[in-house]
């Protein structure tokens, strides 16, 4: 080992702003490793306050201390909700299960894969859903759910990545919303803190699921599709 390599802890605070001593929703280290904390080489303008550095490739870094605050916001916001009228919309495949998942744990309506034109604004879809709040994977691919919240005025809690901006977007979850770990983290953690603030879950206990529950199973074929 050479004198110049990086310690794991000063490889840690380049990653982010938390010191060892602050007290996360999750290990910091479990956090880092499922990536949560990379965006993409974009960045918008809204997005920059949750940016914490941007890596020699490129890659914009997010602020997990800022991702962590967020996530108690958004739960201690959602859980004034009746469970029901709480809709998770995810177009993203790596966000299916997850979205699954946090719905089948907390009570919420799950909307999966493609949105129906109609679902919350036209009275006369038969399959149409009235939630009172919808939490969407990533603005851009769940645009159409994004535009009909808006025209039902419901509030939209999303996550979202460097690229992203918060037209239609009232409480945005700074993460990376693309990889398969980190969408399952971030949905386990909500879905855990929702419990908590609904007092359905002692502060000291998990949920019955694990992350691995929540972390989307992608077959050969649909990663080629």
């Amino acid at each position: 080992m050479s004198d110049k390599e990086e310690t794991p802890k000063e490889k840690f605070e380049e990653e982010t702003s938390v010191s060892a001593e602050e007290e996360l929703l999750l290990p910091r280290d479990t956090m880092l490793s499922a990536g949560i904390h990379i965006g993409t080489r974009m960045k918008t303008k809204d997005m920059e306050q949750f940016i914490y550095r941007v890596r020699p490739d490129g890659l914009f870094v997010l602020d997990i201390k800022k991702t962590d605050e967020r996530i108690r916001v958004a739960a201690k916001f959602l859980a004034r909700f009746e469970p029901s009228k709480i809709a998770a919309a995810a177009a993203r495949l790596y966000a299916h299960e997850p979205v699954r998942r946090f719905c089948e744990v907390t009570g919420a309506t799950p909307v999966v894969g493609r949105f129906i034109p109609g679902l919350l604004s036209n009275p006369m879809y038969p399959n149409r859903i009235e939630p009172d709040v919808l939490i969407v994977s990533d603005p851009r691919a769940d645009s159409q759910a994004i535009k009909e919240a808006a025209s039902v005025g419901i509030p939209v809690v999303a996550l979202c990545s460097t690229d992203n901006d918060f037209s239609g977007v009232d409480l945005a979850i700074p993460t990376n919303n693309k990889g398969r770990r980190a969408l399952a983290v971030i949905y386990w953690l909500l879905a855990r803190q929702v419990l908590r603030e609904r007092g359905e879950l002692p502060l000291d206990k998990d949920l019955p699921l694990t992350i691995e529950d929540f972390e989307a199973k992608i077959s050969k074929e649909e990663e080629e599709s």
